[in-house]
């Protein structure tokens, strides 16, 4: 199984403004919680930034139209979709059936597993290993969903994944549960956790794969089929890879 890392100096090719001009006059609003490394975050120049914001640009570019970056939090960033606050969520939103239900989901775009961080001496070898433990999520995603259908871990909740992480390192928890890249990035780029926690495991069975995708409101097939023709643009020209080799690299 793959394991990823942010390269924060790596240098690459594709270069984006940070104006992007619209061909058609149309702008879609994004939003990103901003607090998923690497995909999304906020950098020490306290702009929004990582592999979704630079592939949404991307694709701005592609399907001719403007892209707003807009900081959301993730507790409530669907009920702003409905709202109108903004016209899609770009947040390593999994795509799957319940959330099908009541938003329309682009072309998907990264396909990511659930990880397990553990201390480096725990015993935990699969996800089963996790009974009778306490598990910590962000609230909402698919990790918390992960360990919600094993009656046996205890779960925790928070509002953001690196607060689950911190209580992890300190002891309050026994493992984090997370998407793989994420997890990676959180050991490989602090000194202090990269000592003290490991990945104990990455689901790989084929079930366990989970694709990301741009979540519009239901029904709202104009905005989609721009963003999906922006999406295939960026796949086509292989700025994807460009994207990969910045924020995201196999060991």
């Amino acid at each position: 199984m793959k394991k990823f890392m942010l390269l924060a100096a790596l240098a690459v090719a594709l270069t984006l403004p940070a104006t992007l001009p619209a061909q058609d006059g149309k702008t879609i609003k994004i939003a990103f919680d901003a607090t998923w490394p690497p995909f999304e975050f906020v950098n020490e120049n306290k702009e929004v930034t990582g592999f979704s914001v630079d592939y949404m640009k991307a694709a701005a570019i592609e399907g001719g139209y403007e892209v707003q970056v807009i900081n959301a939090a993730w507790d409530g960033i669907f009920a702003g979709l409905v709202n109108k606050q903004y016209d899609a969520i770009c947040s390593s939103v999994t795509i799957t059936e319940e959330r099908k239900k009541t938003m329309d989901f682009s072309t998907p775009y990264f396909t990511v597993r659930q990880a397990v961080i553990t201390p480096k001496d725990s015993p935990v070898r699969v996800f089963d290993d996790l009974a009778g433990k306490t598990a910590g999520t962000q609230i909402g995603t698919t990790g918390t969903f992960a360990v919600d259908k094993v009656k046996s871990i205890i779960s925790k909740t928070y509002d953001e994944v690196g607060l689950a992480v911190e209580d992890l390192y300190i002891g309050r928890i026994d493992a984090v549960v997370c998407d793989d890249a994420v997890a990676s990035n959180f050991i490989m780029e602090n000194k202090n956790y990269k000592e003290k926690l490991k990945i104990a495991l990455v689901m790989d069975t084929p079930e366990a794969e989970e694709l990301y995708g741009v979540a519009v409101r239901k029904g709202d097939s104009a905005t989609l089929e721009l963003i999906n023709k922006g999406i295939e643009g960026v796949k086509a020209k292989g700025l994807d890879q460009e994207l990969n080799k910045k924020w995201i690299v196999a060991e």
